[in-house]
């Protein structure tokens, strides 16, 4: 069943007639590891550590063909790097070299070194944590003995910035630099929230200040003007994948179907003047029956695609998606939970369901095109996401602390209570605890997979405050 409701294209729900198609914005940027992000790639100095003849690994180890082994090895994994630009890719041999280099470091988002013999790597390190940069060091086992002094270096002050990795798995490379490119996506972001209630100017400097991310307040008539705009084929063909590639249409006429559609254009179109790449609308709230569709259907269409669309004006979950598609590549699903603890499951609810939890190019999921649960009109895809998945989920909350916890999706209840898409998921902790200690408002974000050791790394780096809700 999963096989025949599979969109057609590369990358569902995104191609197609009309002038501003995702398709075209892939093969602009290239094919990225994580999309999200329009304006550059993720830079990052990739440093080699190590001395001629060291007593470890060996004395007679050849350090440039060593330094060429892992180089083989980053060719081998380009796809992991797609959108990062590696500066120096140099060979540092004494810690004279190190200082020289520091005086004129240019402006990267971390500093990935490669650990390759035994000397004095300890002040190294020290010298490079001076420009306050994030620095994952790549150890091997056999490098030699300095490891042991890392983690009194991740103490000492500065060291706040450096993370370790001490593994013989050269594909944990890729994930050293998974939090530079979630720094790299937060600084770069721009979301654009239709609303006449923004939020104020402080939190939204505070979330400048602290990570980077803009946000720009979108008026309503421009919006309708760029619905008014859409080529009325690109929206009919629109419909038409939609409606062809759902499962069932249950509630919602062709003419919302449509209407839907034609908004979802009109968003991409205005994402691409302004060079963003998460759009948000205060649905329920300022911009309730004021635009001429519900965002559901735009908003799914620019996760599948790699971008964001972020239900109610919800900054904290826009923070996050960019976060999780930094991070994964995958964009999350935002829910309202309720709880059965007798399953010791949080059921995790939102009428829009994202069709591509596996990033743009990943197997689609089935769906069926509904109404808005407790609004009973409007046009939302129901979707039935990977029962046995595991999943984390997490929220931004201020600019100080993310709390999180993990699970397994055991079910997808397909029942008329609560939001159209579900999810039960198996909390790894305490279920208890973790209702009991709930704040922060209801939305949570979820994204496949255990990336707690990722999100402990980007947290570590950005001064935020990690919290296991359960």
């Amino acid at each position: 069943m999963r096989g025949s409701l599979t969109l057609a294209g590369g990358c569902a729900l995104c191609l197609g007639a009309g002038p501003l198609l995702a398709a075209d914005f892939l093969r602009r940027s290239g094919v990225l590891v994580s999309p999200g992000c329009r304006r550059s790639k993720v830079k990052v100095a990739k440093l080699y550590f190590g001395i001629p003849k060291a007593h470890w690994p060996t004395p007679k180890m050849d350090i440039n063909a060593e330094m060429q082994r892992y180089e083989a090895e980053f060719q081998r994994m380009h796809n992991e790097f797609a959108d990062v630009e590696f500066l120096f890719n140099q060979l540092l041999t004494k810690k004279e070299d190190v200082a020289k280099l520091a005086e004129s470091f240019p402006n990267v988002d971390g500093i990935l070194v490669v650990h390759l013999s035994m000397g004095h790597i300890k002040e190294w390190l020290q010298e490079l944590l001076k420009l306050k940069r994030p620095i994952v060091v790549f150890a091997a086992p056999y490098s030699g003995h300095e490891w042991s002094e890392f983690g009194a270096l991740r103490k000492d002050p500065g060291g706040e910035n450096l993370e370790c990795l001490l593994t013989s798995d050269t594909g944990q490379l890729a994930a050293a630099v998974r939090p530079f490119r979630a720094i790299h996506h937060l600084r770069e972001a721009k979301i654009l929230n239709l609303t006449t209630n923004p939020p104020g100017a402080e939190r939204v400097k505070s979330i400048a200040d602290k990570f980077g991310t803009e946000i720009k307040t979108i008026e309503l008539p421009r919006v309708l003007a760029a619905y008014e705009a859409v080529d009325l084929r690109a929206a009919e063909a629109e419909t038409k994948r939609w409606v062809k590639n759902a499962a069932k249409i249950l509630e919602p006429p062709r003419n919302e179907i449509f209407d839907s559609c034609r908004l979802a254009l009109a968003f991409e179109r205005i994402l691409d003047e302004e060079n963003a790449t998460v759009f948000t609308v205060d649905c329920y709230g300022t911009m309730y029956r004021k635009v001429p569709a519900f965002p559901c259907v735009g908003f799914v269409r620019l996760n599948s695609m790699g971008l964001g669309g972020i239900c109610e004006s919800d900054i904290s979950s826009a923070l996050t998606f960019i976060l999780w598609q930094g991070l994964t590549g995958r964009p999350g699903f935002i829910s309202d939970p309720t709880l059965d603890e007798s399953r010791q499951a949080i059921i995790l609810a939102h009428c829009l369901g994202t069709i591509k939890m596996d990033g743009p190019n990943g197997p689609s999921a089935p769906y069926r095109l509904r109404t808005i649960m407790e609004r009973q009109e409007g046009v939302v895809p129901q979707v039935f996401m990977r029962v046995g998945q595991k999943v984390t989920q997490a929220k931004i909350v201020d600019t100080d602390k993310v709390i999180y916890f993990t699970g397994d999706i055991i079910a997808t209840p397909d029942t008329d209570r609560g939001c159209r898409t579900k999810i039960m998921v198996k909390v790894d902790g305490d279920i208890e605890k973790l209702w009991q200690n709930w704040a922060h408002g209801l939305h949570r974000v979820t994204v496949y997979g255990d990336v707690v050791l990722d999100l402990k790394r980007f947290c570590r780096f950005k001064g935020l405050q990690l919290i296991d809700e359960a």
